[in-house]
């Protein structure tokens, strides 16, 4: 059986009540979290100028289909609807990612699965079902890669959210499998994400999972009406491994795709982000927290600093450390996310590490750039990447002293997983940005009983209707 027939089958077959139910569990939680970032998300520049961006294009007149989005009154085009969601809940970097596929899931396929069903009212359960059949298809088709998109340049979640956006929009659909799997081919045209944005800290990755949704839904509507789509996007001669790899497609594991489908969940191995800032950082952030308390315990001061030895696996430093002079000063918010000095040096300096340390007004304190200049990339010899983003932090001071921590498991992934109610507590961290305790209140009683919800329930609660 091709592999775009296995994920057509799965997709079509899957329901909650045919998964462990720690995995639904998992499931809503996740989709929680994602709800709580689109609702933070609505409070910041990018977002204000997309909406404005899709309501021109529609000349304001979003028509009687018309889709909610997540925190705003405002209504968009389904595929619009999709888009704008997805920006939101990827917007702040603070999303769910997989680990070893690099993949940030839910962006795409939440996004599609809410637009879809409040279009065509599903219920409760088969939004769920879809969601989760978006996220196992992105992961899995990510973790194929063996971070081979990222090494050539793709953002990886930018490219699998294509193929994960046309199985969740032609399962509410209600497509046949043979539709499916054009689906799947046609979207194999479409799937690309560049992460030159890394070079000046532009919003561009922000989209790239709405790019994705709006491809696969695109696809689905095709694919119903009978546009024929090629049948092997994954394996073929040209398929997305060949054609985004290059040199590096014999590195691809193929069999990653449907080994252990519908038994082994890949979606319940999802890391929820304890900080908002790229995943690489993560353990960073942790090492640098720490070692300020053992400095403080050993009455050193930041100014006797003299040194930042920052180790990170090696395949990932360019992404943290290149441009140096944009890492080592950033002048956006997107730029200090995936820059390994700011995060260190902001946690040895603050404390802390939340969304307004962040703020543009951060981003020019003199005392944190001052350690940026300090900081230094070392590759770390003991990483467990990709299974686990591993780092730590080397501090040298004026009187020869040292201070070392080191994170072989970053926090809110493998065995370090946020609980449900961390992820609650994040939830209604992120929402009190733009809604009532009561109101984040009933967005989590609805998510957590999704499958008793139509579409159009789920939509009014989410929405600032």
């Amino acid at each position: 059986m091709r592999v775009s027939e296995r994920l057509a089958e799965f997709t079509r077959n899957l329901k909650p009540e045919n998964a462990p139910p720690d995995v639904v569990e998992r499931a809503k939680y996740l989709i929680l979290d994602a709800i709580g970032c689109g609702q933070a998300a609505t409070q910041y520049e990018f977002a204000a100028r997309m909406l404005a961006g899709f309501q021109a294009m529609n000349a304001g007149e979003a028509g009687r289909d018309a889709c909610g989005v997540i925190g705003m009154s405002a209504q968009l085009p389904v595929r619009d609807a999709a888009a704008f969601n997805a920006a939101l809940v990827h917007g702040l970097d603070y999303d769910d990612t997989h680990m070893s596929a690099v993949v940030h899931a839910s962006c795409v396929a939440l996004p599609t699965a809410l637009a879809l069903g409040e279009r065509v009212n599903a219920t409760g359960a088969d939004i769920l079902s879809a969601y989760m059949a978006g996220m196992e298809v992105a992961i899995r088709v990510g973790d194929a890669a063996n971070y081979g998109f990222h090494a050539n340049g793709y953002h990886a979640t930018g490219v699998v959210g294509h193929f994960s956006s046309a199985l969740v929009a032609g399962r509410l659909l209600g497509l046949s499998a043979e539709q499916l799997i054009s689906a799947q081919g046609i979207v194999v045209s479409t799937a690309t994400a560049s992460r030159e944005f890394m070079s000046d800290g532009a919003w561009n990755k922000r989209l790239h999972p709405g790019w994705g949704a709006v491809a696969g839904i695109t696809a689905a509507y095709l694919a119903k009406e009978g546009f024929d789509g090629c049948a092997n996007p994954y394996d073929g001669r040209f398929g997305i491994y060949a054609m985004h790899l290059g040199g590096d497609a014999g590195c691809a594991d193929l069999s990653k795709l449907t080994d252990g489908l519908g038994q082994r969940w890949e979606l319940a191995s999802s890391a929820v982000k304890p900080f908002p800032t790229c995943h690489y950082t993560h353990a960073l952030a942790d090492s640098a927290l720490a070692l300020r308390k053992q400095m403080d315990a050993a009455g050193t001061e930041i100014s006797d600093i003299t040194r930042i030895r920052i180790l990170a696996p090696e395949p990932v430093l360019p992404v943290m450390f290149e441009p140096e002079d944009l890492k080592k000063c950033p002048t956006t918010d997107y730029a200090a996310k995936f820059s390994a000095p700011y995060v260190v040096s902001c946690c040895l300096r603050h404390e802390r590490l939340g969304l307004r340390e962040l703020e543009p007004e951060a981003l020019v304190d003199r005392d944190v750039l001052a350690l940026c200049q300090l900081c230094e990339p070392e590759a770390d010899p003991e990483t467990l990447f990709p299974e686990a983003f591993s780092g730590g932090v080397v501090i040298e001071t004026k009187n020869g002293r040292q201070f070392r921590h080191y994170e072989a498991v970053n926090r809110g992934a493998g065995d370090r997983q946020l609980s449900n109610d961390d992820i609650a507590t994040k939830f209604f961290d992120n929402a009190a940005m733009s809604v009532s305790e009561g109101r984040a209140t009933k967005i989590r009683n609805r998510v957590l009983n999704f499958e008793k919800n139509s579409g159009a329930e789920l939509m009014a609660v989410l929405s600032g209707q």
